[in-house]
């Protein structure tokens, strides 16, 4: 909502990953970083890098917590060391994710993502009561398809609602 101040996740898509009663967990999908697939990669592997193709994928900041931790949001399908199944896509954490990825034997569509979004036990539901958020269901298309700057305006879309529109302010009558 355009009253959420805080700078890690003011006009954030956030994908949820895990929501249960010990907190939650999610991907900010709408924020490219700096790096790419092949800078992380020339770290990884010197000595084999990625296919021209696949060089140039976007790292997306993920979220303030545990910056320095992978994590790859990708079509269902593919299975690798780390792999959760969430329906119609799938998450894994593990190294052998990015070298499928980037020697093309991995999921074509996926984001690439260091670091995650977390609420503990009850600090979501509160924002959400707080009126901070805007839910809706997740959508592939959007995730994968759409350009990073129109996938929140995209989301959006989904409920019915212009976010040029929203107003932080409120009137009284």
């Amino acid at each position: 909502m355009p009253h959420l101040a805080d700078p890690n996740f003011a006009q954030s898509l956030i994908y949820l990953v895990e929501h249960n009663d010990q907190g939650a967990m999610g991907l900010v999908v709408n924020r490219p970083g700096e790096l790419d697939l092949g800078q992380v990669l020339a770290q990884l592997r010197p000595d084999s890098p990625p296919r021209e193709d696949r060089s140039a994928l976007p790292i997306y900041t993920g979220g303030p917590v545990q910056t320095d931790r992978g994590f790859v949001l990708h079509e269902p399908g593919y299975s690798f060391q780390a792999t959760l199944g969430l329906g119609e896509l799938a998450l894994s954490t593990s190294q052998d994710t990015l070298l499928a990825i980037a020697d093309g034997s991995g999921p074509a569509r996926c984001l690439i993502a260091l670091g995650y979004a977390g609420w503990d036990a009850g600090q979501l539901e509160a924002e959400l009561l707080q009126n901070a958020w805007l839910t809706c269901p997740a959508d592939p298309a959007i995730l994968f398809d759409t350009p990073a700057e129109q996938r929140l305006p995209g989301a959006a879309a989904r409920l019915g609602i212009n976010l040029a529109l929203l107003t932080s302010q409120a009137g009284h009558a």
